[in-house]
């Protein structure tokens, strides 16, 4: 049977950090593919999901947030954002009803530049009346809008709240009507670009986020050292590397009990994603150049 597909686009996020770009995603895709936290720099790669209709396939990718590089590694993450800018079909510009449009400007001056479609997304407006309260300059939704229309002349603005889904569905539609005329990418049984070691990682990282605190998650990387596909189960082995030998015995914690904790909530997580039981080993590293050193990067997966 032919498949009736004649419009598909990549369609790429980018924002500063904690907007809510992943949870956008996360929306508009219908899966749990990016992680997210609380925290700054929770995405480190660039992560796709692909969404297919009747007629068309959007190829959506998830960004790290824009940041000045002060390490190899944050220099290959903003390689993410750069290349995303430059082989998009449609950009999606993420704001929030919290940040100064002056923050990282030189991307949004980069937006009138482009000769593909741009959409600008003014997120989390359930909570504006909380920035009002807070703000000497209480703003209303129409006057944000406003505001993106005169800094991104060429830009559709759309307010919305990717948590709550409240216009995601108006985001979606408007994606359609942009898409360019062409042949799918990818399969229509294909829903990412990324494996499963990939995801594993991804979980595993996610719970580094949310249980320690300064600067531990910022200093580890989880590398899947094994990942056995059973019948019955998944066989996970995972190394959390650091920069310090401090970190790993904060990360371990007294009688392993942080370890313990991290890991029985990363497994919990992964058998809900695959839908299958997981065994899952964790070991801690010390590695101090990680973040500095390209051949490492590579290994990672932040450099090609």
């Amino acid at each position: 049977m032919e498949d009736k597909i004649n419009r598909s686009g990549f369609v790429n996020i980018i924002g500063n950090p904690n907007v809510g770009k992943s949870t956008l995603m996360n929306a508009l895709v219908g899966e749990k593919l990016s992680i997210v936290t609380a925290k700054a720099q929770t995405t480190r790669h660039r992560i796709m999901g692909i969404v297919n209709g009747d007629d068309y396939q959007i190829v959506f990718s998830d960004t790290p947030g824009i940041l000045k590089p002060s390490y190899e590694l944050q220099e290959a993450m903003m390689n993410f954002v750069d290349t995303a800018i430059g082989d998009a079909d449609i950009i999606i510009y993420v704001t929030d009803v919290y940040e100064s449009s002056e923050k990282n400007k030189e991307y949004v001056d980069k937006l009138n530049l482009l000769s593909v479609p741009v959409i600008v997304v003014v997120n989390k407006i359930d909570k504006i009346e909380e920035v009002n309260k807070h703000s000497r300059d209480s703003q209303t939704l129409e006057n944000l809008v406003e505001k993106w229309h005169g800094l991104v002349p060429k830009a559709d603005i759309l307010p919305m709240s990717a948590l709550n889904k409240i216009n995601t569905d108006l985001l979606l539609n408007k994606i359609v009507s942009l898409l360019p005329q062409q042949h799918a990418w990818y399969d229509r049984d294909v829903f990412t670009d990324k494996n499963l070691r990939f995801f594993a990682s991804e979980i595993l990282r996610e719970k580094i986020l949310e249980n320690y605190s300064k600067e531990i998650p910022y200093c580890t990387e989880v590398v899947i050292e094994q990942f056995i596909e059973e019948e019955e189960m998944y066989s996970i082995e995972a190394v959390i590397n650091v920069v310090r030998e401090s970190q790993k015995g904060i990360i371990i914690g007294k009688r392993g009990m942080a370890l313990k904790r991290v890991g029985t909530q990363a497994r919990k997580d992964m058998e809900k994603f695959f839908e299958k039981k997981v065994f899952l080993k964790i070991f801690v590293k010390v590695d101090p150049s990680w973040r500095e050193n390209k051949k490492e990067l590579k290994r990672f997966g932040y450099i090609q």
